[in-house]
């Protein structure tokens, strides 16, 4: 027969079980919903009106390289709406880099949301010059955040292939 020790071993085995895989279970919801909550306030602040229109005059500024954008709008660190556009866009994709890097961000909804290779592909042309200028770190988490887009877009090519 079994005793009245022995169902309540198994009771509070089955109980601590339970509890651990409880806990696991809400640490994954925790993490999807810090996740969703982080993609949102990235999206808001992308979708916001000064974002928006940052980011219309950095796609109309019309460039082949560093020394053209200066002729054409001034030195990069100048007060003018593009340069300043420039820093907004670059800084905002530097830290969802950063963020991807950190693996805090997942690059499916990074690449549902960004168009970053429009936006790398625009700051390019620049980087050399920039990065002798000032930092050969500048924007790194930004060309960053494009390559590993470019790495999705190879990967889903050669499945569908």
């Amino acid at each position: 027969m079994v005793g009245i020790q022995e169902v309540s071993i198994a009771v509070a085995s089955a109980s601590v079980t339970f509890a651990a895989i409880y806990y696991v279970w809400q640490i994954r919801h925790q993490t999807k919903t810090r996740q969703t909550d982080l993609v949102m306030r990235l999206y808001s602040t992308y979708c916001s009106k000064e974002f928006t229109e940052a980011l219309t005059r950095y796609l109309n500024a019309d460039f082949r390289n560093y020394d053209d954008f200066v002729e054409k709008y001034g030195p990069i660190l100048s007060e003018n709406p593009i340069q300043i556009a420039f820093q907004m866009v670059g800084t905002f994709f530097e830290g969802i880099g950063e963020l991807l890097h950190k693996k805090l961000i997942d690059v499916e909804i990074v690449e549902d949301l960004f168009a970053v290779e429009l936006y790398w592909k625009k700051a390019e042309p620049m980087m050399k010059e920039l990065r002798k200028q000032f930092s050969p770190r500048l924007w790194e988490w930004f060309e960053y955040l494009y390559n590993e887009m470019k790495k999705r877009d190879q990967r889903l090519a050669s499945k569908i292939a």
